[in-house]
């Protein structure tokens, strides 16, 4: 049924992007193939809206989307030739770059300019600020990509993360081991695990959502990765893209409750008030941040990068440390004028 589900959602985002009035002097819209790094959720909708409002198509794209299992699965395709694009956080990217044999995959637009990354107590656990976590449990769930930054967050915050007990738990049990008080707090995404904490009945005035962000974390969230052979031998086509995903987070900014109604269209058993309340706080807490505000969307700050690559480096053990140039390129973002918040 999931697999049904799921081609479902591609063969509509496929029709939904790719299908214009075609003028037979006209090339054929180019395929392009982009991967999402977890399944599609309310954060979802600015691809989305720039799938049904026509963005891709009117950019000569017939854009096909899937979802990967998690980000580093999402890289894994890119590098294969697999996708063509994909959104996946860049700290995994980082990662994955480390090693000097890695293909040399770069992102060329941030998505998430604040990364998600967050520590998710109950208060009513003695759990209020960060330096509460000290002799607590903390549960982690495999893959999580938070407590990887965990480390350089408490060197930075003057905490011994030794004295944090971590308790390894499935994805699965996260949120409900929370709730059941046999954790104190769990890593995550703020945009996740709080809410879904929320939708499962724990109040909201004892939940803790401790973002890293908001504790000096220096890190970029998702990103778009692109191939390089795509990238060198559709370069246009990789300009006409992040073009119609400009046009997608403005239509997303302007109407979240309307966007929210293409996901819900695609998305099965969750509840649409869960899903726009998720958006919101994207917007929020990850997209729309004073570095966006000033800059506009989907550049980097080169120094910003470098601080976020040292400390990866914290916690990891690179076989070669790239720099942030090995890591994003910006010749393909849309001018400047064009990438500001209106």
């Amino acid at each position: 049924m999931a697999l049904q589900l799921l081609a479902t959602w591609i063969g509509l985002l496929s029709f939904a992007g790719g299908v214009a009035a075609q003028d037979e002097s006209r090339p054929a819209p180019t395929s392009l193939r982009l991967t999402l790094d977890h399944p599609i959720d309310g954060t979802a909708a600015p691809f989305l809206a720039a799938a049904s409002k026509g963005y891709f198509a009117a950019a000569d794209l017939n854009v096909r989307i899937d979802a990967a299992k998690g980000a580093d699965d999402a890289i894994a395709r890119v590098a294969k030739g697999e996708s063509d694009i994909a959104l996946a956080d860049i700290n995994a990217l980082i990662r994955f770059r480390g090693d000097p044999s890695a293909p040399p995959l770069k992102a060329v637009f941030m998505v998430f300019n604040a990364a998600p990354y967050a520590i998710v107590a109950r208060k009513s656990r003695g759990i209020r600020a960060l330096v509460d976590l000290q002799g607590k449990t903390l549960g982690v769930a495999e893959g999580d990509l938070a407590i990887r930054l965990w480390p350089a967050l408490a060197e930075h915050n003057g905490i011994k993360p030794k004295t944090v007990k971590q308790q390894s738990i499935s994805a699965a049990v996260r949120e409900p081991m929370l709730s059941a008080g046999q954790v104190d707090a769990v890593t995550g995404f703020s945009y996740l695990s709080a809410l879904n904490l929320k939708d499962r009945g724990v109040p909201a005035d004892d939940l803790a959502v401790l973002r890293f962000a908001d504790y000096g974390g220096n890190a970029y969230g998702a990103a778009l990765i692109v191939n390089p052979a795509f990238a060198s031998g559709k370069p246009d086509a990789v300009r006409a893209f992040l073009g119609a995903v400009v046009k997608g987070l403005r239509q997303t900014i302007a109407e979240p409750a309307a966007s929210i109604d293409a996901v819900m269209t695609q998305m099965n058993g969750s509840s649409r008030d869960l899903e726009l309340e998720r958006l919101r706080t994207v917007l929020r807490d990850n997209i729309l941040t004073p570095e966006v505000l000033h800059n506009g969307f989907g550049a980097i700050d080169p120094a910003r990068l470098d601080k976020s690559i040292g400390d990866i480096g914290v916690d990891f053990k690179f076989r070669q440390k790239p720099a942030a140039a090995d890591i994003f390129d910006p010749s393909y973002l849309p001018p400047a004028a064009t990438r500001q918040v209106k």
